[in-house]
């Protein structure tokens, strides 16, 4: 049975083995990514309409039945709120739109997904390797882990920010069918999706978030290096307690680094949002930065944390299980 992979290189050895476990690294980090993204789709629905302002004033009030319907605006007060908001949407939206309505944008996240985190996982799995071996006599360490978590973190962002438009599209979109009722809706909306916005904002609408996108290399970099960190405290134990603490390391690096880069979320949601009246409302990284604080406030730049947390974390635990699981059995 193989080791578990990432690993250290050990030396010029290695140089032999890097070649035929490469692929590896692909076909585990997709297979991750993959059940990750069905396990928590919810959560990445409501974390984009709350990032978003299209959904503002729907989010910040509450329906009272028992008085003839009205409705009040209820404060955010603190971070229990917003797990009880977040619970809230997933309510109203199972309720006012369908239960299916709760996995749109899960076509194209599944076709963003898998190839992102294969190429995510395949350019750090090897790119460490590489650096390691040319760089630092084929040892690694913090800096090394850094490198390959940034190289990683570029060509994904590169290669996947067109899906991640188109999700993000579908995602704000409260009348469109869901995807979810069959192969030929998700098609059709996604190319609906992808027709608009090619012929109201071209070719360059696809790559609209790709700066907030890059910004956000650093939270691949901060979650990388920690779990590295995390991982290396559980080798050696064996067994269960070994798996507990990779998965526990996978959720509190991805929680971490969540926290530390958040803001970037938010601001690459808003580039993606389509055309209010045929206008760009943001149209840079800096500009939809000081617009946002300026509308709304600093606490706008969080908005959609608890969703994304209740998302994210299960979600690294289980693509980093899977990743690691698949590796040990090739």
């Amino acid at each position: 049975m193989a080791s578990t992979l990432p690993r250290p290189v050990d030396g010029p050895s290695e140089a032999n083995w890097l070649p035929a476990k490469s692929w590896h690294h692909f076909v585990a980090g997709g297979l991750g990514g993959m059940c990750g993204a069905i396990v928590t789709s919810p959560f990445d629905v409501v974390k984009t309409r709350l990032q978003s302002d299209l959904f503002r004033e729907n989010v910040s009030t509450v329906s009272l039945a028992g008085n003839g319907g009205a409705t009040i605006t209820l404060p955010r007060r603190n971070l229990l709120w917003h797990f009880v908001e977040t619970g809230r949407i997933i309510r109203d939206i199972y309720h006012e739109e369908s239960p299916r309505a709760l996995f749109k944008g899960l076509g194209p996240t599944l076709v963003g997904v898998v190839p992102a985190r294969s190429i995510n996982f395949f350019t750090y799995g090897n790119g460490k390797q590489i650096i390691a071996n040319r760089f630092n006599h084929g040892e690694e360490n913090a800096l090394v882990h850094l490198s390959a978590a940034a190289l990683a973190g570029i060509a994904t962002g590169t290669v996947t920010n067109p899906i991640w438009v188109v999700k993000t599209r579908l995602q704000l979109d409260a009348h469109r069918p869901s995807e979810a009722h069959g192969a030929r809706s998700f098609f059709g909306g996604s190319l609906g999706t992808i027709k608009q916005i090619f012929r109201e904002e071209g070719i360059r609408g696809f790559y609209k978030g790709l700066s907030a996108s890059y910004l956000g290399v650093t939270e691949v970099t901060i979650q990388w290096t920690l779990y590295e960190q995390f991982k290396r405290l559980s080798e050696g134990r064996g067994g269960v307690q070994e798996w507990i603490g990779m998965v526990g390391g996978a959720g509190m690096s991805k929680c971490v680094a969540t926290l530390i880069t958040y803001p970037h979320e938010v601001i690459r949601t808003r580039l993606r949002q389509p055309l209010v009246d045929g206008k760009v409302k943001y149209t840079g990284l800096v500009q939809t930065l000081r617009l946002i604080v300026a509308e709304e406030g600093v606490r706008s730049l969080y908005g959609g944390l608890s969703a994304h947390l209740m998302r994210v974390i299960p979600n690294a635990a289980v693509m980093y299980s899977i990743y690691e699981a698949v590796l040990r059995m090739s």
